[in-house]
C-alpha cells in the first residue's frame, strides 16, 4: 500500500500544475454585526517630518522623540556611536533623491485613506472579539528602505517606503522577487493582523510540543484569526501566495496531504525537515516544482478551518486559547476535498 502510494505521489507531483485565474473574487468569511463597536484609531504620519529635516538639531530631536524608529528602523545599534549615526543619517536625508521618495509615497498612498480604512476594519473586528483590548498607537514613517513593520500591543509603526509596490523607483534591496511581491499596500494590514494572530497574547501554544503539527496548527490559527479581523481580504494576500498558487494548492489538496502522510511529517521533530515545509522558501520542491513555499502553514490553516466548521459553537477567542494542537487535529478529522 505504501509503495503504491509513493508511486502515485511521484506521478501526481510531477503533474502538479497550476491553472491561472484571471481574477480573484473576494472570499468573505463570517462577518459579525460590528455596528455597535466604535473605535478611534488615529494614525500619526511622521514620514514628512523625518524626510524634511533641515538641521542636525531637528534630526536629533526627532530621534529622541521616537526611540522605536531610531532603534528598529534606523538601526541605531549598527553605529559605533550616536555622533556617527547622526552624520550618516543627516547626509541621507539631505540627498536630493529623498524628494523622489516622498513623491512616490504620495503617489501610492495619497492621504492614507485606504490604509486607514483597512486599519479601522481590522481593529473594529478585534474590539468586537476582544472587547477589553487596548488599541495601539499607529505611526507611519519612511526612512529610506530600512525596515517594514514594527508591531507590539501598544505601538505599530509602518514603513511606507517598503510597500510602494511593483512600479516603485525604489524597492527593498536583497530580497527575492517572491518576497518583493508581498510588499504592496494591500499587504500591510493583513501582515499586521498575522503578527497579532501569531503572538502569544492571542495564540496559546504548547512550547514543549516540537512537532511539525504543532507549528502547522499554530500558524493555521494565526491565519484564521487574521481572516476574522479582515473578513473580505483575499486568502492569497493573507497566506502570501499569488492567486494562481492558491488556486493550485486548493486543486491539489489531496497531493499535499498524501505527501505529508506518506512521509510521516505531522509528528516530525527534526528542525531541518520542518524548515522545508514551514519556513520561507520560493517553492516546496519536495512536493513539486509548482508547489509554493510554507505549504505546511497553509495545510495548518486548512485543518483549523475544518475544525471550526465542525465546532461552530467555538468562538474565536476559545479557538485561540486551545494550546493542544493534537486536539484540534483529531477533532478536525481532516480530509482533503477538491473544490
Amino acid at each position: 500500500m505504501i509503495k503504491g502510494l509513493r508511486v502515485l505521489l511521484l506521478i501526481m507531483s510531477a503533474a502538479f500544475l497550476f491553472t491561472a485565474c484571471n481574477d480573484e473574487t473576494k472570499e468573505c468569511a463570517y462577518q459579525p454585526d460590528i455596528s455597535a463597536v466604535k473605535i478611534e484609531l488615529e494614525v500619526e504620519q511622521l514620514e514628512d517630518q523625518l524626510l524634511s529635516v533641515k538641521t542636525k538639531s531637528e534630526l536629533r530631536s526627532f530621534l529622541q522623540a521616537h526611540p522605536v524608529i531610531t532603534q528598529f528602523f534606523l538601526k541605531q545599534s549598527q553605529y559605533p556611536d550616536d555622533s556617527i549615526m547622526m552624520e550618516v543619517l543627516f547626509k541621507r536625508f539631505q540627498n536630493p533623491h529623498i524628494d523622489t521618495l516622498r513623491h512616490e509615497i504620495d503617489r501610492v498612498f495619497g492621504d492614507l485613506s485606504a490604509l486607514k480604512a483597512d486599519l479601522n476594519t481590522a481593529f473594529t473586528h478585534l474590539k468586537y472579539y476582544y472587547p477589553d483590548v487596548e488599541l495601539p498607537k499607529v505611526q507611519t514613517i519612511a526612512t529610506g528602505l530600512d525596515n517594514d513593520l514594527y508591531v507590539s500591543d501598544s505601538l505599530i509603526v509602518i514603513g511606507l517606503d517598503y510597500y510602494l509596490g511593483d512600479h516603485a523607483k525604489f524597492r527593498p534591496l536583497g530580497l527575492y522577487q517572491y518576497m518583493l511581491d508581498r510588499y504592496r499596500p494591500e499587504y500591510i494590514v493583513p501582515s499586521i493582523m498575522l503578527l497579532y494572530g501569531i503572538s502569544g497574547q492571542y495564540n496559546k501554544t504548547d512550547v514543549s510540543d516540537k512537532t511539525m503539527l504543532a507549528d502547522m496548527i499554530g500558524y493555521g490559527k494565526s491565519f484564521y484569526f487574521a481572516k476574522r479581523m479582515l473578513p473580505c481580504a483575499p486568502d492569497s494576500v493573507l497566506i502570501w501566495y499569488s492567486p494562481e498558487e492558491l488556486k493550485g494548492v486548493r486543486e491539489n489538496r489531496d497531493i499535499v496531504w498524501a505527501h505529508f502522510i506518506e512521509n510521516q511529517l505531522l509528528y516530525e521533530t527534526n528542525h531541518m525537515v520542518k524548515k522545508k515545509y514551514i519556513d520561507e522558501r520560493p517553492k516546496t520542491f519536495e512536493i513539486g516544482e509548482k508547489a509554493p513555499g510554507r505549504i505546511g502553514t497553509w495545510l495548518g490553516w486548512e485543518i483549523v478551518n475544518q475544525y471550526m466548521q465542525k465546532h461552530k459553537e467555538v468562538t474565536l477567542p476559545e479557538l485561540m486559547n486551545i494550546s493542544d494542537a493534537k486536539k484540534i487535529f483529531n477533532e478536525a478529522n481532516y480530509k482533503p476535498k477538491r473544490p
